[in-house]
């Protein structure tokens, strides 16, 4: 069975849902995602993966750790639980909420709930959804030529968590 999404006009207003292989890629189907920043508790360090490359976009590039588009009637919170339980086999962390975010490039059009939550044990994922995931510190995020592997909306989120203060990892 072909995975809906909700999709939204510009006022927020659920009008209807589309499968996902048509919200990747037409930029007019306005969806909402929650994303989870997750950050080492001693060192600020933030987690990140790498997309599968059998991911249907952006296969190959750095992304958030967890990520992903919410399940009709779902609300932000309760989507970025089940993706956290999903793709890293993690659940009864505290989120917190950190911003919220809009995505609109040639790719896609997202509304976007970022929440942070702290590192914890026994991390697991799912190889056919991620190819590598590891700590990153402020200079390799900032770093020009890490960032040609990032995602686009990766990059905005970084601005926007350096925004934040924090959130984003200190200066070594």
């Amino acid at each position: 069975m072909e995975e809906l999404f909700d999709i939204y006009d510009e006022q927020g207003n659920r009008i209807g849902t589309a499968p996902r292989r048509q919200c990747h890629g037409d930029p007019s189907l306005l969806h909402h995602t929650s994303h989870v920043v997750i950050i080492h508790p001693d060192t600020g360090d933030i987690l990140l993966q790498k997309r599968s490359r059998d991911k249907d976009i952006q296969p190959g590039k750095w992304d958030t750790a967890v990520g992903g588009h919410l399940a009709p009637g779902e609300d932000f919170e309760t989507g970025a639980r089940r993706e956290l339980a999903e793709e890293l086999g993690i659940t009864g962390v505290e989120l917190f909420h950190i911003f919220d975010s809009r995505i609109r490039n040639d790719i896609e059009s997202e509304d976007v709930r970022v929440f942070g939550a702290f590192a914890a044990d026994g991390f697991k994922f799912d190889p056919v959804e991620i190819d590598e995931i590891r700590f990153w510190d402020r200079a390799a995020l900032e770093d020009p030529e890490n960032q040609l592997q990032f995602t686009p909306n990766l990059i905005e989120e970084l601005k926007l968590l350096k925004c934040a203060g924090k959130f984003y990892p200190p200066a070594k």
